[in-house]
């Protein structure tokens, strides 16, 4: 039974390619789990499971692990770093203790490394960063460490400093200890020399570590009572001081080595070790009771009620469906029931299963603070809230982002008709960016995802999981409409057919919300002319409506939808009525609104060498890109702007051809605006733009 205070749950997490998954290749190792270094470029890393994982050399779902260091048992997610996949990180540092933030010594703070950053900062997740490829060309540690300070804002501060640099990376100075370590030809797997620090690094590690004293101080009162003292701090206080301050958010202990080449890792595994919290350092989520809505305290203790958090679904070819799951207090037990607070049903445990990868292993309990994979759910899926029957309680389940790429998908023979349903099914529900839906219009099944690389990684996976061949169409735009200006709209749905009618009536007032609030539904009925019990009913209805637009059919978002008055019928009205009358009055609404479309408008960075920049901007102009700013690094240029995301279909081979293979892009979704009247014209005819 492990320790709870022994376990540590740490997340990988970086911008592509900073060397996620080689750090996480080289703890395994290190720690004993595996006994061969896998490599990313050649498709051999352990983490990298999925065969398109191995053929693109990118990591694509968060893979779990466990491992032990020195007494410690770590939990370990490697997170994709392509922004297709950023559910993957979201749901991963809901469940995480700690976030170590892989840095590339050369490219430093880049734009994937400001979103996961700022995903962990959502979750008040502890952080620490690795500066990693310092043996590569134009690697500079320091200069990252700006870098960090001025992009992010953080107060990371180095626990380590690098002897020599690029191919003279020979070394590192532990600012704790004031001992200076040197790399043999192995790095970490060979004999690590401990020595003094050198004579012309001395000035250097001295202002380091008191800059790293400084930092401490202005976080924490007992280290600042100290440096006012002017009192020396020994190795084994400063320990505990960091591991305090980190534990709070409040500082980043930074460490460099180059994982390729085994120089840090294991230095960074102590790191995890001494300085993350356990589960019982951190605050515990907040739950709620289902019923009431009052707040429970969860404590991580085997002894309490249990409480779970299913944080993600994965269909295995051999076991079914698994269930990863964080065990916040209480006791899982296979063959037990639990209680599946988010959906109202009790569920049977099959089978616990520790996880490797891809590789289980059976256990028979687990308990506060361990990840694992279970095997038997029916009706769980992602952020569903897993409890002891007899205490029910709720955790916050996680927002996810909307969609911006459709296509449609039919398959190709009869036979594969069944076959994709089930299969898209199964997709849908392991991963809550990715959706559905027939478009009855059209007869169409549509998917949706979050990019072209995205949809592509899906589409594979039917063909080789599931064992289901279909033809895709182009991919297409998820638009929106609004409105753009207030009206006033009557909904009156009145039937009679004998017997009892239906009568609803309702009277609407439409207006423009903010950016990004979606459909708000408020009332201000005053008098009781339409009774309370028909509200939710009424709600229902505006929600149901504004799936489907007015303009060209596609989902209404930022308008403010306010109930002022109406009528009802004693007899003939009904919740289905007022549902029908709600629905006729919004589209009545958005119609005399001057409904307007709304486009994904994708934050855009584009790192291009300086002979190519003319060119560069020249097609980005064409396409719409409004350039935000121009940026020199070294000998590139690094070029930022609001791209329309209809404009970026085939950039990437666009780009490469461009710059002979030279140029690399970034793209996330930022926001969405009105489409040009000329653009929107052409969407209407059904042209492509």
């Amino acid at each position: 039974m492990d320790e709870i205070k022994d376990i540590r749950n740490i997340g990988i997490i970086a911008h592509i390619d900073a060397g996620k998954t080689t750090v996480t290749e080289r703890v395994l190792f290190h720690a004993g789990k595996i006994h061969r270094m896998g490599e990313v470029h050649d498709g051999t890393a352990v983490m990298d499971w999925m065969e398109q994982e191995q053929e693109r050399g990118i990591t694509i779902t968060s893979a779990v692990t466990t491992c032990d260091w020195k007494d410690k048992k770590i939990n370990i997610i490697d997170t994709p770093g392509h922004v297709d996949f950023t559910i993957e990180v979201e749901r991963s540092l809901k469940v995480l203790d700690g976030a170590l933030v892989v840095f590339c010594a050369v490219g430093g703070v880049q734009p994937q490394t400001e979103t996961v950053w700022r995903q962990a900062d959502r979750y008040d997740v502890p952080k620490m960063a690795f500066i990693n490829k310092l043996d590569r060309t134009g690697a500079d540690f320091f200069k990252v460490i700006i870098d960090i300070h001025k992009k992010l804002g953080a107060n990371a501060t180095p626990i380590q400093i690098p002897i020599g640099k690029e191919d003279d990376f020979k070394g590192i100075i532990d600012l704790v200890t004031c001992r200076a370590f040197m790399f043999g030809e192995e790095g970490d797997l060979g004999q690590l020399v401990e020595q003094e620090i050198p004579e012309d690094m001395k000035d250097m590690a001295s202002h380091w570590r008191h800059n790293l004293i400084e930092k401490l101080a202005d976080v924490d009162s007992e280290v600042q009572d100290l440096y006012l003292m002017d009192q020396g701090i020994y190795p084994e206080d400063l320990k505990k001081h960091i591991r305090r301050a980190t534990n709070r958010d409040l500082f980043i202990p930074v460490l460099c080595g180059t994982a390729l080449k085994n120089k840090g890792v294991k230095f960074l595994l102590d790191a995890v070790c001494e300085y993350f919290p356990s589960p019982l350092d951190v605050a515990l989520p907040r739950g709620v009771d289902p019923e009431t809505g009052k707040d429970i305290k969860i404590t991580a203790e085997r002894k309490k009620p249990l409480c779970a958090y299913a944080y993600k679904i994965m269909t295995d070819p051999f076991v079914g469906v698994v269930t990863y799951a964080r065990i916040y207090s209480g006791e899982l037990k296979s063959g037990t029931y639990v209680y599946n607070a988010t959906v109202d049903k009790k569920e049977r445990i099959g089978q616990i299963l520790q996880i490797h990868a891809d590789q289980r292993e059976m256990i028979k309990s687990a308990g506060p603070g361990q990840i694992v994979g279970l095997i038997g759910l029916k009706s769980t899926s992602t952020a569903h809230t897993l409890c002891d029957v007899a205490h029910p309680v709720l955790l916050e389940k996680i927002d996810y982002p909307e969609p911006v790429i459709s296509m449609a998908i039919e398959p190709e023979t009869m036979v594969d008709q069944d076959k994709l349903g089930v299969a898209l099914h199964k997709l849908e529900s392991e991963d809550p960016t990715f959706t559905v839906r027939y478009n009855e219009e059209t007869g169409q099944t549509i998917i949706s995802g979050m990019g072209e690389l995205h949809l592509e990684i899906l589409i594979d996976r039917l063909k080789r999981e599931f064992k289901v061949v279909a033809n895709v169409g182009s991919p297409q735009v998820a638009y929106r409409e609004t409105i753009t200006q207030a009206v006033t709209a009557t909904g009156k749905f009145v039937q009679q057919t004998g017997g009892h009618g239906q009568y609803g009536h309702v009277e609407l007032k439409l207006e423009p919300a903010e950016k990004g609030a979606g459909v708000i539904f408020d009332e201000k009925i005053k008098g009781g002319n339409i009774p309370r019990e028909y509200f939710n009913a009424i709600e229902k209805g505006i929600r149901n409506a504004s799936k489907s637009g007015q303009l060209a059919g596609y989902p209404v978002t930022d308008v403010k939808v306010t109930l002022y008055d109406g009528s009802y019928h004693d007899v003939d009205s009904s919740e289905l009525a007022f549902n029908n009358a709600a629905s006729i009055g919004l589209k009545e609404g958005i119609r005399k609104a001057k409904p307007v479309l709304l486009e994904p408008i994708m934050k855009l960075e584009v790192t291009t060498p300086d002979e190519y920049l003319g060119d560069v901007v020249g097609d980005m102009n064409v396409r719409r890109i409004k350039i935000e700013n121009i940026e020199q690094k070294a000998t590139t240029k690094i070029v930022t702007g609001a791209a329309p995301l209809a404009q970026m279909f085939g950039y990437a081979t666009a780009l490469r051809s461009l710059t002979q293979g030279r140029a690399t892009y970034t793209m996330e979704p930022s926001y969405y605006q009105e489409v040009p009247k000329g653009v929107m014209d052409k969407i209407m005819l059904g042209v492509a733009v």
